[in-house]
């Protein structure tokens, strides 16, 4: 499979994220093709990561069908030869929509990232070790890092179109959407990492925190969009390394971050744009832990 950096249909490209190309389809449908690009720190590397954007698309998929019944979604399909049925303008880019293209339904998108922690890891450590708080709320104290969270948090955050997203307090999201979507979103969010958490873990892996996006569907409806429980949008522990206390090994870009983070340390990248080239070892590494991941997760391997 051929690595791919950014993407060029024959369809009307409405945005561009630091992973995804989005296109429209019509009024009411859109593609999504998810990229090999990687970030860290909020800078995207000039290096694909080979896989990446097949397992990120294909885990959400996946995800998506062990959803049905649990929440309403916005995936039609992710199979490149039913998205070309659907869409023959792409009948002559079949190998860039194999494996990384997911046909969905348009909404209008909540801007919520609908944070949901499980586990005291990440930033929610940091804040809880030096305030006691998450989002500027007390937490009960005397908590270790990667402690398990029960019940779990929901812990809204403002998406940013560049940067970091902002934690907010669930008040300050009912002033942003309301307060009956905001007690939608949560108890929708509350049910899929509740299921998510509980299939992952007869799989081996612990979700500890992880982030979903929702939107308005044309009939009203308010569904579960984007990506669904991925390596990018999740941190997942192994069961069996699980030790309260301490940081947790996660199967995500952590060999990038490492790579990047010795790099600042001895002196030779500021932490701004642009990044260091990435040694062959390290897209390698972060290549592997995807693919992973997805093993992990679904309990096979990713066919393509």
């Amino acid at each position: 499979m051929t690595t791919m950096l950014a993407s060029d249909l024959p369809l009307p490209r409405i945005g561009r994220g630091k992973v995804r190309d989005i296109y429209a389809v019509g009024d009411d449908r859109v593609l999504l093709l998810t990229t090999d690009r990687i970030s860290a720190f909020d800078i995207v590397m000039a290096e694909t990561i080979p896989m990446k954007g097949a397992v990120l698309t294909q885990i959400s998929a996946w995800w998506f069908k062990q959803l049905e019944g649990t929440v309403p979604h916005h995936m039609i399909s992710a199979d490149a030869d039913t998205i070309i049925r659907e869409v023959p303008a792409l009948k002559d880019h079949r190998a860039s929509l194999v494996g990384r293209a997911m046909l969905c339904r348009r909404t209008t998108v909540f801007p919520i990232e609908c944070v949901i922690r499980g586990y005291l890891s990440g930033s929610a450590w940091k804040e809880y070790a030096t305030h006691g708080t998450l989002a500027g709320e007390k937490l009960a104290p005397g908590l270790l890092e990667s402690d398990r969270l029960e019940p779990s948090i929901f812990s809204p955050a403002t998406k940013a179109e560049t940067g970091h997203d902002e934690n907010i307090t669930v008040s300050r999201m009912r002033e942003i959407v309301g307060a009956d979507v905001t007690q939608t979103l949560e108890s929708m969010t509350r049910a899929i990492y509740a299921r998510g958490e509980k299939t992952s873990r007869e799989h081996g892996i612990i979700i500890a925190d992880t982030k979903f996006e929702f939107g308005r569907g044309a009939d009203g409806a308010i569904i579960l969009i984007d990506e669904v429980m991925t390596p990018d949008s999740s941190r997942f522990w192994a069961v069996d390394a699980y030790r309260r206390g301490q940081p947790q090994p996660s199967f995500d870009k952590q060999p990038l971050r490492d790579y990047l983070d010795a790099e600042r340390r001895a002196g030779r990248w500021n932490g701004e744009a642009p990044p260091p080239p990435l040694p062959a070892s390290v897209v390698d590494a972060t290549s592997k832990r995807y693919l992973e991941a997805y093993r992990r997760v679904t309990g096979s391997d990713l066919k393509i």
